[in-house]
């Protein structure tokens, strides 16, 4: 036998030529692409509604630059909530205590600096850690008794609700803490973070060079940028990376999908689902704090309803309630619409007592046309 061992030709060795058309490969086009995004039909929403409210309250003012913070200011608060009730919707709960616990961490923040005198950065702490562990809470009851979310947190709304009202009547015999706000302006810690606004200077610069306008002291007509707006880009850019760049974001999405099927792939659902109930918890603490920095007082009825708007913004973004589906841009969308709307009423002819009935069309339009989109893209039409 020969001892050289046979080769094959040199041709045969390389990999076989990509087959053209292959009818195993289904070509998808731009536009049914952007039918599958679940932010498609908010943003198609919002350029409605800016249409609109250019038409309705064009020459109002709206769309100058203090119009346009005003309801910039209004998104980024809802904004900050919508981004966690988004996450916890994708995985498939609610958390119905959002709205209570932003009041409650704003008397959490209140009542020690004010009556017991602790610093206000250790009221702020102990805020956001009191509040956290209520979501820890929350989440481990759902998880460990299976009873749906629904139920968990509309018994924490309540319960709350009751706290706040009970720490304000006792320590301040009224509903409202005052005075808040000046022992905030004395921490530079918590003004720095999350009072007043920011990049005066630019603003300033801005006046003096003609580019905005300027009140008649001289001050520029918008003094900076409101914190609240930078703290809702920060939540909305990190939870957006989480969910789509990162395996815990997978995680949340195959939780959603089918709870059951994730545990016996080894996702963590446990884990992942008190992990958003948690942050859920401190995005109602961040509103909280920043609201009483804004206003400069607590008080027990703050956040009434905001459960509700929250969820309302994730479903206009194209989150969807079964769960397993949604887009942190998309709820941000739907902030956006909930600003423009609340603010640009004032600016028309209309009545603003019609806001919340054209919150409530707008909902049932967005999940309709939401539903309709996600059937001819699933269906191929």
């Amino acid at each position: 036998m020969s001892a050289t061992t046979s080769r094959l030709p040199l041709t045969s060795q390389k990999d076989p030529a990509p087959v053209k058309n292959d009818e195993r490969v289904r070509h998808i086009s731009p536009w049914r692409s952007l039918l599958h995004r679940p932010e498609f039909g908010s943003i198609a929403g919002t350029v409605l509604v800016f249409v609109l409210f250019g038409i309705l309250a064009g020459d109002s003012g709206m769309f100058n630059l203090d119009g346009v913070m005003n309801w910039a200011e209004v998104a980024a608060y809802l904004g900050i909530i919508a981004v966690g009730a988004c996450l916890l919707m994708i995985a498939g709960e609610f958390d119905l205590s959002i709205g209570s616990m932003i009041g409650f961490a704003g008397m959490m923040m209140a009542v020690p600096s004010m009556f017991m005198g602790w610093p206000m950065w250790a009221s702020v702490l102990f805020a956001f850690a009191g509040c956290m562990a209520l979501g820890w809470l929350n989440g481990f009851l759902v998880v460990r008794t299976k009873l749906p979310s629904f139920i968990v947190t509309l018994a924490f709304m309540f319960i709350l609700r009751g706290l706040t009202l009970v720490l304000s009547t006792h320590f301040s015999n009224s509903t409202i803490v005052s005075n808040v706000g000046d022992k905030i302006s004395g921490d530079p810690v918590v003004s720095a973070l999350f009072q007043g606004s920011a990049l005066h200077g630019l603003f300033g610069w801005l006046a003096k060079t003609g580019v905005i306008g300027r009140l008649p002291n001289g001050d520029p007509i918008v003094n900076g940028i409101p914190k609240v707006l930078i703290w809702w880009l920060v939540m909305a850019i990190g939870a957006g990376f989480v969910l789509s760049r990162s395996r815990f974001g997978n995680w949340i999405f195959t939780v959603g999908g089918d709870a059951a099927a994730a545990q016996n792939v080894g996702v963590p659902v446990r884990r992942v689902k008190i992990s958003l109930f948690v942050f859920t918890a401190f995005c109602a603490c961040l509103f909280g704090v920043l609201q009483v920095a804004d206003v400069g007082s607590a008080s027990a009825d703050r956040g009434l309803q905001k459960e509700f708007e929250a969820i309302i913004a994730a479903v206009i973004g194209g989150t969807l309630l079964t769960g397993g589906y949604g887009s942190v841009l998309g709820s941000c969308f739907g902030a956006l619409i909930f600003g423009v709307v609340q603010i640009g009423i004032s600016y028309t002819s209309f009545d603003s007592d019609w806001y919340r009935v054209f919150l409530g069309a707008m909902l049932l339009l967005a999940v309709l046309f939401n539903h309709y989109i996600r059937s001819r893209a699933t269906t191929g039409k």
